[in-house]
């Protein structure tokens, strides 16, 4: 879940692809290598506004909105992590056919992980910002029938066709979803072998424990706890994560001088 303030008042006209009866919504700009950026829950790729859109003079970005989010209509049945990964994947067979870095902040960064797990094939490279791999590294669960930030539920019904007054149904498969799914564990964090940066503010909605098991259980993993910041961290600090997720994106790590956890792929050099 992601709250901000920040808005684009401007957008380019999006695209629409059907997957498998969901009507996703995305926006392609941009030109280089293809990414992948995925929104955080509640929300849509508006999350991205004057933060990690700026990669679009690097990159072709594709934002896809999840079902149930932003321009994406949602659908009988539930909203899992599972589902979305199933959609994710779907996507980028379809718009990409083969693999792909994804970026993911919040609930996205929790499905680019459903989606690694499930078919790594697909997924060159994964940016993990905020995220949890299981609702429990969470510091407090979306809940239904509670009351919900009001700029939150005005940016839905902005732009969701459903309408507003589908916001509380929306809400309610969100939270039944973290409350019933087992979402994925330490064995299922080993099968995914791309190279993976994890974010994380130092005052998250994500414990932070939860995050270094998260690092600790990926076989290629880089760690960068952001410096006072929360889980709005993209917007709170823009600059540095945009910069911490190029110099990911675009150069090969640097041998360390002296390795203790990845002692084993690399030796010192003194």
């Amino acid at each position: 879940m992601a709250v901000s303030g920040v808005r684009e008042p401007d957008r380019p006209m999006g695209k629409r692809i059907d997957l498998s009866g969901v009507n996703t919504w995305y926006e392609d700009r941009g030109a280089g290598e293809t990414v992948v950026l995925m929104h955080g829950g509640f929300t849509d790729s508006r999350d991205f506004g004057g933060n990690l859109d700026r990669l679009t003079s690097r990159f072709r970005c594709l934002f896809p909105e999840r079902r149930g989010h932003g321009h994406t209509p949602d659908v009988e049945g539930p909203i899992s992590g599972e589902i979305m990964a199933t959609d994710t994947i779907r996507f980028i067979e379809q718009i990409i056919g083969g693999p792909v870095p994804l970026i993911g902040y919040s609930a996205g960064a929790m499905v680019a992980l459903w989606t690694a797990a499930r078919r790594p094939d697909l997924v060159s490279r994964l940016v993990l910002i905020s995220g949890a791999f299981d609702a429990d590294g969470m510091l407090f669960k979306p809940a239904a029938g509670v009351p919900m930030p009001p700029p939150l539920v005005t940016a839905y019904g902005e732009v969701s066709p459903d309408g507003v007054d589908h916001f509380p149904v929306v809400q309610a498969k969100i939270a039944r979803a973290a409350a019933e799914d087992s979402g994925l564990t330490p064995n299922d964090l080993e099968r995914i072998t791309c190279p993976v940066l994890v974010v994380s503010a130092d005052d998250d909605l994500v414990t932070l424990e939860h995050t270094i098991t998260l690092y600790r259980s990926l076989p290629d993993a880089q760690l960068a706890i952001v410096p006072g910041s929360s889980h709005l961290l993209l917007h709170e600090k823009p600059e540095f994560c945009v910069n911490l997720v190029v110099e990911f994106m675009t150069r090969h790590p640097i041998p360390t001088l002296m390795p203790i956890r990845r002692a084993a792929s690399h030796r010192p050099s003194f």
